[in-house]
């Protein structure tokens, strides 16, 4: 993991009321820089395709499943793909034994899959692989980890504007 500064500029020292100047703008850029190469450095991906050999929406649609049947378009939904995805994703679980499909019982027309108890054990390991720290992380005081956990709270409830990217549309 990379523990050097992603980004050269000087240490600002003091506290200031965020966005008052261009000193705390550029404070906020380089949090946000080191923020971002710490997420991308303890990325889950890779021990996601190690282990189980999935990506974190397949992982998250087994262990969504472990809480119950879903249909195909429950399936999409939460994994926010389109349908022909999900029944790939299904196709994919069932030819590894992680779930298996069953008759509707209100609906012949539609499908409900069920995780198999390999595919439960699968969603466990998947749950552990996305929900354990990183070491490093881990590794912080009591203190530091209660601040940051203050500031991220902070960050993750306050209303984000909406987006001007073109390609959010």
């Amino acid at each position: 993991m990379n523990v050097e500064p992603t980004t050269p500029g000087p240490v600002i020292t003091g506290r200031t009321t965020a966005g008052s100047d261009s000193g705390t703008l550029a404070l906020a850029t380089r949090a946000w820089t080191e923020m971002q190469a710490f997420v991308t450095d303890a990325d889950r991906r890779r021990a996601l395709r190690a282990e189980l050999g999935l990506g974190p929406k397949r992982a998250r649609v087994l262990i969504e499943l472990t809480e119950g049947p879903m249909t195909l378009r429950e399936i999409a939904e939460t994994a926010d793909v389109d349908p022909p995805a999900a029944t790939i994703a299904v196709n994919q679980f069932q030819r590894r034994g992680l779930a298996r499909r069953d008759p509707h019982p209100d609906d012949n027309r539609r499908k409900l899959v069920h995780i198999t108890d390999a595919g439960a054990q699968a969603a466990q390991a998947a749950r552990r692989i996305l929900t354990a720290p990183p070491p490093a992380l881990a590794a912080l005081d009591a203190d530091d980890l209660t601040t940051l956990t203050r500031i991220l709270t902070t960050l993750n409830s306050t209303p984000q504007p909406a987006s001007t990217d073109p390609k959010s549309s």
